[in-house]
């Protein structure tokens, strides 16, 4: 066995076979602090992993395009840290994980550039009243149902039937290009109670909120993630396998997403603990972190997915801040070697930040899809030690993709 003279082995050494080489992929309940770096199998296959399993409790709020899978996040968490620390997610996303490490009584910090994503955090995380939480959903989604059953030119907003506020019209250009005008007429309605309801979890609501209008988007069933233009007339539907017509009606999906809200929410009510989660609206690059005792993340992949525009109805709908200009790697930006540079000194800015709250001998455990091999440059540009890397194949299940994919787990230890 050969070392890149530094004591290390190569890339082609540390490379962990494939699911197809080995038989039995990791347990994350099976993994601790004496469980060797080299034994993991990461390679999951749906047999092994089925969806419900990845897609548990709250971890299906809502969607969301290029998250990690929390048995994933499991496995480091359980290996590298302990109950009663506090871990941070400089780029915390949908918030895996944050959910990941509450089950594990784990404290946790996340920051994201991203207003949409730091709600979806908070709307995961919350620790509800559950008869509450019912309670809430099914008031909204009365009102949405008495709403739309009122005549088409009138409203009736808490017993009273008025002309169509001009609260509930919308001006958005985007939003009337997006949406049918019955399907954006009850979302708006929708947002209307929202603003104007005596509610508690009104974040929680946004989400359903938001759920429904990705789905009731004038798009393909196939094509939720970055549809390019609107569809407005009848198609060949790849996903179902027939011709479908498009969505007109989104008070369905308000309907459909309600009841599946309340039963996820109450589901990761049976298994969070007491340990906290504190979220950040910011740029991890200047943010000043508490203490903390390590980083587990997944950083955006260079010039793949602009996270802002993967939910830009969210952004329309719920006058979020956009602050995509500040997104780090960008597929707007692209991903020319001039990209690639700014990508590598930002991801490194960031850690370089999150460093100086983590003590010696802290780890980074850092997930990425390194297709363009920059990590090891962001590496050294970082006080740290490289303890190993792991390289897993991607069982891609969604979506119409038919290339393989493969991402990294590096494993950093400050010195």
């Amino acid at each position: 066995m050969h070392s890149n003279g530094n004591g290390l082995l190569t890339n082609e050494e540390q490379r962990v076979p494939s699911y197809h080489e080995q038989s039995i992929p990791t347990r994350p309940e099976a993994v601790n602090t004496d469980t060797p770096l080299e034994s993991l199998n990461l390679n999951w296959r749906e047999r092994d992993l089925p969806e419900r399993v990845r897609t548990k409790h709250v971890h299906r709020l809502h969607p969301y395009l290029g998250k990690f899978i929390p048995q994933l996040i499991e496995i480091f968490l359980r290996k590298y840290f302990k109950k009663g620390q506090k871990i941070l997610d400089p780029f915390c996303g949908s918030g895996t994980t944050l959910v990941q490490a509450n089950e594990l009584g784990i404290n946790s910090i996340g920051c994201d550039i991203s207003a949409f994503n730091v709600l979806l955090c908070q709307a995961k995380t919350e620790r509800y009243d559950l008869n509450k939480v019912s309670r809430e959903v099914n008031d909204i989604l009365d009102r949405m149902k008495n709403a739309t059953h009122a005549q088409s030119n009138q409203r009736t907003l808490w017993g009273q039937s008025l002309e169509k506020p001009a609260l509930i019209l919308s001006d958005d250009d985007y939003l009337k290009k997006w949406f049918a005008t019955k399907a954006l007429d009850q979302l708006l309605t929708y947002r209307y109670f929202i603003e104007h309801g005596d509610y508690e979890y009104k974040d929680l609501l946004k989400i359903i909120l938001s759920r429904s209008a990705r789905s009731a988007r004038l798009t393909t069933h196939y094509d939720l993630d970055f549809p390019k233009k609107p569809q407005t007339e009848p198609y060949w539907c790849y996903k179902h396998g027939r011709t479908c017509q498009p969505t007109t009606d989104a008070l369905q999906f308000l309907k459909r997403y309600s009841i599946d809200t309340i039963r996820r929410v109450q589901e990761f009510a049976e298994v969070r603990t007491n340990a906290k989660v504190q979220l950040i609206h910011g740029d991890s690059r200047i943010v000043k972190f508490p203490r903390i005792n390590g980083v587990i993340t997944s950083p955006p992949y260079v010039g793949l997915i602009d996270y802002h525009e993967q939910h830009a109805y969210a952004y329309r709908l719920l006058g979020l801040v956009d602050r995509r200009d500040e997104e780090i790697g960008a597929a707007a930006n692209g991903s020319s070697k001039k990209a690639q540079a700014a990508y590598q000194k930002s991801i490194a800015d960031v850690f370089v930040n999150s460093a100086r709250s983590m003590p010696k001998g802290s780890r980074m455990i850092v997930i990425a899809g390194d297709r363009c091999n920059l990590y090891d440059g962001i590496a050294d540009l970082l006080n740290v030690e490289v303890e190993g890397k792991i390289d897993r194949h991607v069982n891609r299940r969604t979506g119409r993709r038919s290339s393989e994919f493969f991402e990294s787990i590096f494993i950093w230890k400050k010195c």
